[in-house]
């Protein structure tokens, strides 16, 4: 039977509106979710602002698995779960070689960005098939994923707090965690200290880095980065665009440049910041999707630095999700204290006005 459900729909571009969907059953190893808590990120205002058709938004999400079907085993009507858009056929090149974030079948990173062809079956709108974003469209009161998309949650997690691990924790800690390595004893330097920046920061601090260093615009947001493990912060002016005193602090505080740095702020002219703050052979990641063209000074990559710029934390849903679960039962990675406010869907646009204004950690929407 389909289901009518309220959803946040992208119209024209830079628009949306909160309208009613409908969401078929689920087919072949398809899940039915119920969303409980979907949380906002700048990557859905971006996808609003950079696409012209209509699609369902949102990608960060947690809910209950309301039905399944037939070809589904993992999972059963009534789990809870955390979506994931890191979809994999098992079979491809890059599942093979266990990089299931890159498979080349079902993941974003070969596809629109948006939703792909098969994945809009399930859902409608106004009687046309309507693309979902990341294949997921979180922001609806229901929503029809394939059961790689979906991962079991442990009891006694909030599911708001659940709903941002879907992918700026999981963004941020991994990037840290499975694509950096980041060693015990290592320093870390971290450009942006919003939603990414300190879930890198946590990630850092749970691989053991004993001397992490914040970089931001903002007090606010360093004293954040402290909460969530920075051991210092170094406030940096926006009219220093190449961030040279940043740099000069952080070789004061490291003797010879940080082993890592991570880039957090999707800002095109800081894709070479990271590559200024590290040492002769040290790392720099740029982990905030930076997707336009970047001119690099080339010398910044002698001395056997090493730059990389990894997907979604090369995520492999599974592994990562039940191990930051734990993390969080432990009390060493932290979700809760990162949520600011919770909205209701109908009060989506004010949550991204404050998302904008800098006033969020992390903004939840909550459904009934």
């Amino acid at each position: 039977m389909t289901i009518r459900s309220r959803a946040a729909v992208a119209g024209s571009k830079g628009s949306f509106t909160i309208d009613n969907i409908q969401v078929s059953p689920p087919k072949g190893d398809e899940v039915l979710v119920k969303i409980k808590a979907a949380a906002l990120c700048h990557t859905d205002l971006d996808i609003l602002n950079g696409n012209d058709f209509p699609h369902v938004m949102g990608h960060e999400g947690a809910g209950i698995i309301a039905d399944i079907g037939p070809n589904v085993t993992d999972f059963k009507t009534g789990d809870p779960v955390v979506l994931n858009w890191a979809m994999h056929c098992g079979a491809c090149l890059a599942c093979a070689d266990k990089r299931i974030h890159l498979c080349e079948n079902y993941s974003v990173a070969n596809g629109d960005g948006v939703s792909g062809h098969a994945h809009s079956e399930g859902t409608t709108y106004k009687g046309k098939p309507i693309r979902r974003s990341f294949y997921l469209g979180a922001l609806s009161e229901y929503t029809i994923v394939r059961q790689s998309a979906v991962c079991k949650l442990h009891d006694k997690i909030p599911y708001s707090s659940a709903s941002i691990l879907s992918c700026g924790v999981m963004t941020g800690f991994g990037s840290a965690v499975n694509a950096a390595k980041v060693k015990p004893g290592s320093s870390v330097a971290v450009l942006g200290c919003g939603g990414v920046g300190i879930n890198v920061v946590q990630g850092c601090r749970i691989a053991g880095a004993t001397r992490i260093i914040a970089i931001d615009i903002t007090q606010k947001r360093l004293d954040q980065a402290k909460e969530f493990g920075a051991t210092h912060g170094i406030l940096s002016d926006p009219k220093d665009t190449t961030l040279a005193s940043a740099r000069d602090s952080i070789f004061a505080l490291t003797h010879r440049g940080a082993d890592y740095a991570f880039e957090c702020t999707s800002i095109p002219t800081m894709a070479d910041a990271p590559l200024r703050f590290i040492r002769h052979g040290g790392m720099a990641v740029q982990v905030s999707g930076i997707e336009q063209p970047v001119n690099f000074d080339c010398s910044l990559f002698e001395w056997d630095k090493i730059y990389i710029n990894p997907l979604y934390g090369q995520c492999n849903p599974k592994r990562d999700f039940a191990i930051m679960q734990d993390l969080y039962h432990t009390g060493e990675l932290k979700l809760d204290e990162q949520i600011t406010k919770t909205y209701r869907l109908d009060e989506l646009q004010h949550g991204f006005a404050d998302m904008l204004s800098g006033k969020l950690a992390k903004g939840v929407v909550l459904f009934d």
